[in-house]
């Protein structure tokens, strides 16, 4: 199954690290946060990969251009250099097609610009590339698949903490909750789409506004409810909570293929 990732955006809330970097090349650890969005699909057999390039997407196809397993695997060399021999498991064989889908289109525009590609995917997936999450990827997509709907979307906990207040015409306070005790659900950018969501798309619209909205007045949108980890790097307070998670070896995002069942470790 194909994995769609937006790679396009300007990043403006985390602009503050560095003006020359696009946001999906931001690293968590030694490597960008996309390595990980893509760690996370590999690891339950998804490895073809289509990104939709925008700001700086030089950055990102100078990463796998330039590529080279050994940098980030233990290794032995020999032969004056000619000859590397790695140990341990080797990373996977991804293929990725790398598309400029240009500078200023939103969301819904990119994923048109590659609509190509995902021609003969009967189901696809897609992410913003931009937030990590231990959702359980193959219970996301057979859920999509059993209730026949075009869409599923990834639905969390809003990671911030805050209070609610209900209060009357006059203004006086009726009622004050902190938002871990209300119902509160968020999109966190994690989807899964069969291939007539392109039906649902006009030109210029962006994917979850107008195009949900169709969708979700026909009935075919749900949505994944996960109480478990999702963390999504909008600041540079989020990047530093991911990388400290990091250099504690504490990484939920990346699952343990070990424990999976056969059928859903499978491609």
């Amino acid at each position: 199954m194909k994995v769609v990732l937006f790679c396009g955006g300007f990043g403006t809330r985390i602009r503050d690290y560095g003006e020359n970097i696009p946001k999906p090349m931001i690293p968590v650890g030694e490597q960008p946060i996309l390595w990980h969005v893509m760690q996370y699909y590999s690891q339950y057999g998804h490895r073809d990969f289509v990104l939709c390039l925008g700001y700086k997407a030089n950055a990102v196809k100078e990463f796998f251009l330039n590529w080279r397993q050994q940098t980030y695997s233990d290794c032995v060399i020999s032969d004056a250099g000619r000859k590397v021999e790695f140990l341990g498991d080797r990373l996977p064989d991804w293929r990725v097609t790398l598309v400029d889908t240009g500078l200023w289109r939103n969301i819904g525009q990119r994923l048109c610009a590659v609509r190509e590609h995902v021609k003969d995917e009967e189901m696809f997936l897609a992410n913003y590339s931009d937030g990590l999450s231990d959702a359980p990827l193959p219970q996301m997509i057979e859920l999509l698949e059993k209730s026949g709907k075009t869409g599923c979307f990834l639905a969390v906990r809003p990671p911030l903490t805050f209070h609610l207040v209900e209060f009357d015409g006059n203004g006086e306070v009726q009622r004050m909750r902190a938002s871990a005790d209300s119902d509160i659900w968020i999109n966190a950018g994690y989807f899964v789409f069969r291939n007539k969501v392109f039906d649902y798309i006009n030109e210029g619209e962006e994917l979850v506004v107008e195009p949900f909205e169709r969708m979700i007045a026909e009935g075919e949108l749900i949505a994944y409810r996960h109480d478990g980890f999702f963390r999504a790097m909008d600041t540079l307070r989020d990047k530093q909570l991911l990388e400290d998670m990091v250099q504690r070896g504490h990484m939920p995002w990346q699952p343990k293929l070990a424990t999976l069942a056969p059928a859903e470790a499978a491609e």
